[in-house]
């Protein structure tokens, strides 16, 4: 493992998990032959399976599963909001861009989300 990690006493790593500089991981669990990038924090009460890839700059916050053999790209950000101000009260995505943020390529196979939301440097 790199120097200028911090990773808690509290963690549970896997078989040959490979962590890269100033990471941040405290109370989670990191399964076998999973790859952890810079700058990454991983919270308590989450996990990340096996055979995973975390890449730089990830967030994962407190009570997030990744199961095994998952990707997660370059600044991916976990919330754990359960009423988001992009969501309606009934829990459908918002597509109003204004709400979710300029430059965001959505895609999800959802029935309230059909086609990406917004074009970068577009609203």
């Amino acid at each position: 493992m790199e120097t200028f990690n911090r990773i808690a006493p509290d963690v549970c790593l896997g078989r040959s998990v490979k962590i890269f500089g100033f990471a941040n991981l405290y109370g989670c669990t990191v399964g076998d032959e999973s790859r952890i990038g810079c700058f990454v924090e991983i919270q308590k009460n989450a996990s990340v399976g096996a055979r995973c890839k975390i890449s730089s700059h990830a967030f994962i916050c407190e009570g997030v599963t990744i199961e095994d053999d998952v990707f997660i790209g370059h600044h991916v950000c976990f919330i754990n909001d359960l009423f988001p101000r992009a969501c309606r009260t009934d829990g459908t995505l918002q597509t109003d861009a204004r709400r979710l943020g300029r430059g965001l390529l959505f895609w999800a196979e959802s029935p309230s989300v059909r086609e990406p939301l917004s074009v970068p440097g577009r609203l």
